[in-house]
């Protein structure tokens, strides 16, 4: 079983809560701990916006359990009804992620039946916050997440494995249900890379010069996003209609195959030229000039088309979806070349050298 860094520094918040609590001298540091097991977030931007989020619970869950303790006091039911309004604040006030530590603070407040009453709900509101706090310093300090690096490598692996299936694919080799199933996996695996894509946008540049240059790194790997889902489009109507294509005039069925064994070796070469391990001015159209053009093969499967209609030989209806999904994936593919020359142009020496490596 592999640990995530996330469960690693969930258990690590865990100490340091408990230490900071026992070197303040706090009562119950069981309550830090607790703060900072909820405090733990995917991103440091995402853990700062949580401390100012659980802040603002812990004030209005203390402040609504030091007021009905002092009206009701610390009955069981005035406990819940205290609770009902905190949840019912909380959903007012848009802070639904964290009424279960604001009810922790309520119920821990709560709960100390003394005379000192108000210096014991001081107390736990702090070692509450400190609990946060520890969580804050642990996720800025310890393991600190580099999502570029996930998400490159996460869509390099998914497009090396989306290359692999379609170039079966369009051979009428691969088996029905492996397509089905590979279909399905890689499309958990596109929607992991747009939550990757959302944790590196997140990510704050404090450098003027870095904040231009993750801006058009953004603008590269949202492209590698849409060229990737675009290229699982292909693959999905590749493996549709099969059949289809199994009954295509032979010329035009290897127009196809020859059109398709292009993009997919364009694609590969063009993540290639992304981490400066291919010329910015290297072209794979280059040497291809014989290769037709899209309005070329759209004169052809017109004519194929007046053909079938006399001969009824294949479905135009269904291959006219296949073919504008590959004449869609060639031009977002031609777009992401032209992204990738100009950020090599302002940024290419700025490819961190982690992000080819760590993938090899």
């Amino acid at each position: 079983m592999k640990l995530g860094a996330r469960i690693v520094k969930t258990g690590v918040a865990i100490v340091f809560a408990l230490f900071m609590a026992d070197l303040l001298n706090l009562p119950s540091p069981i309550f830090a701990a607790i703060a900072a097991i909820f405090a733990i977030q995917p991103s440091i931007y995402r853990s700062y916006l949580s401390i100012i989020e659980q802040i603002q619970s812990n004030l209005i869950g203390a402040g609504i359990a030091v007021i009905f303790a002092l009206i009701f006091g610390h009955h069981y039911v005035a406990v819940g009804l205290a609770a009902v309004i905190t949840i019912a604040i909380m959903l007012k006030l848009k802070l639904e992620k964290s009424i279960s530590l604001a009810l922790v603070t309520t119920i821990a407040i709560m709960e100390v039946q003394s005379d000192d009453f108000l210096t014991f709900a001081l107390i736990r509101f702090t070692t509450i916050v400190v609990g946060v706090l520890a969580a804050f310093l642990v996720n800025l300090v310890f393991m600190p997440p580099k999502y570029e690096t996930k998400l490159f490598q996460s869509i390099q692996k998914t497009t090396d494995e989306l290359i692999r299936w379609t170039r079966i694919a369009k051979l009428q080799a691969s088996e029905h249900n492996a397509t089905k199933q590979a279909l399905d996996k890689l499309r958990e695996r596109l929607i992991k890379i747009d939550q990757f894509y959302l944790f590196y946008k997140e990510e704050r540049s404090y450098l003027r010069n870095k904040k231009h240059a993750k801006a058009r790194k953004l603008v590269v790997y949202r492209q590698m996003i849409s060229v990737a889902n675009k290229s699982w489009d292909v693959l999905k109507r590749l493996h549709l209609y099969e059949n289809e294509l199994s009954n295509l005039p032979n010329h035009f069925r290897l127009m196809i195959q020859e059109r398709l064994n292009f993009l997919l070796t364009y694609q590969e070469q063009l993540h290639l030229k992304y981490t400066g391990q291919l010329k910015p001015d290297h072209s794979i159209w280059t040497g291809n000039e014989d290769l037709l053009k899209r309005h070329e093969v759209m004169e052809i499967f017109a004519r194929e088309i007046a053909l079938s209609k006399e001969e009824e030989t294949f479905s135009s209806y269904h291959l006219l979806h296949l073919l504008s999904s590959v004449l869609d994936y060639e031009e977002q593919l031609e777009h992401l070349d032209t992204l990738i020359v100009s950020h090599q142009n302002y940024h290419g020496d700025e490819i961190k050298v982690d992000l080819k490596s760590e993938y090899n």
